[in-house]
């Protein structure tokens, strides 16, 4: 008997389609990916939205895709996450667009392998910075204007950091760091109506993440119980339920979307051969280690 594999499914089955008319959400990390699958789903479903990113070329070619594809406003606005000024003013364009955030997606990241003996105190620094201070920058830059919309916060963990796993303490540090602010905003800002959420994306196909990050010949098959990859829209439709009014009672929570492969998780690098010696396994790694 073959295993099941659920298919992704369209939001416009499952949500009314102008669920989030009249709201506005700002979105870090929006350019492509993930994030940028949340936004697009986002607008089919009413929102306007501002992107931010270090590339103004790149936002404004996805903003005019985003505009094209749902008909709602994208706004491009070039900020990087580790500069507060930046970010002020990125969210200064948004309000002066838009008159308000209701939503606020923190989706900046950075990511590579690397084992602890081979990864500098700079890189391991850059990696926190974009996710972690990043995401701290964006909350204390849109906080003023969430609170006055009693709106929302969603952050894009991953599920890397509930175990240990090798080349990858940058970045597992980082999403620990992630998953406690949420936390900690969801205490603090609950009276003022503020909610803050995260999600934990496991495998997704198809984007960068995955290319730079999956051994070759990796098997999603054997990997997940659900058995498939995961879809950008896996995680888009997560991102509409938790912003959505159904999800009004839920905060703090972290939610793993990942066809629960973190319960049966196998090192996708034979271990421990592969961080005694880290040659052998060359072969097997997408770019560079």
């Amino acid at each position: 008997m073959s295993a099941y594999k659920p298919q992704a499914s369209d939001s416009k089955a499952t949500f009314k389609h102008d669920l989030f008319k009249g709201k506005v959400l700002f979105c870090t990390g929006g350019r492509s990916g993930i994030c940028y699958k949340i936004v697009e789903t986002m607008m089919s479903h009413g929102v306007d939205a501002a992107i931010v990113g270090r590339d103004a070329k790149g936002l404004a070619e996805s903003a005019m895709n985003l505009e094209k594809s749902t008909g709602q406003r994208c706004l491009p606005t070039s900020a990087d996450v580790r500069d507060p000024k930046q970010l002020e003013k990125a969210v200064k364009d948004t309000v002066d667009k838009y008159g308000k955030i209701d939503f606020v997606i923190c989706g900046a990241a950075g990511n590579f392998l690397a084992p602890i003996t081979s990864l500098s105190s700079n890189a391991f620094k850059a990696v926190v910075d974009i996710d972690l201070l990043g995401t701290y920058n964006t909350i204390k830059a849109t906080l003023p204007y969430v609170r006055e919309s009693h709106g929302s916060y969603l952050h894009i963990s991953a599920t890397l950091h509930y175990r240990g796993l090798p080349y990858q303490a940058h970045v597992s540090a980082a999403k620990a760091g992630v998953d406690a602010l949420s936390n900690v905003l969801a205490v603090e800002e609950g009276p003022r109506g503020v909610r803050s959420n995260v999600i934990a994306p496991g495998p997704i196909g198809n984007t960068e993440g995955m290319s730079r990050l999956t051994p070759k010949g990796w098997q999603a098959q054997n990997d997940i119980p659900l058995g498939r990859m995961g879809d950008t829209s896996d995680i888009a439709n997560a991102a509409l339920f938790l912003f959505s009014p159904a999800a009004n009672w839920i905060t703090g929570t972290v939610l793993a979307v990942d066809g629960g492969e973190n319960h049966i998780r196998q090192l996708s690098l034979p271990y421990p051969q592969s961080l005694l010696d880290p040659e052998s396994v060359k072969g097997l790694i997408k770019g560079k280690l």
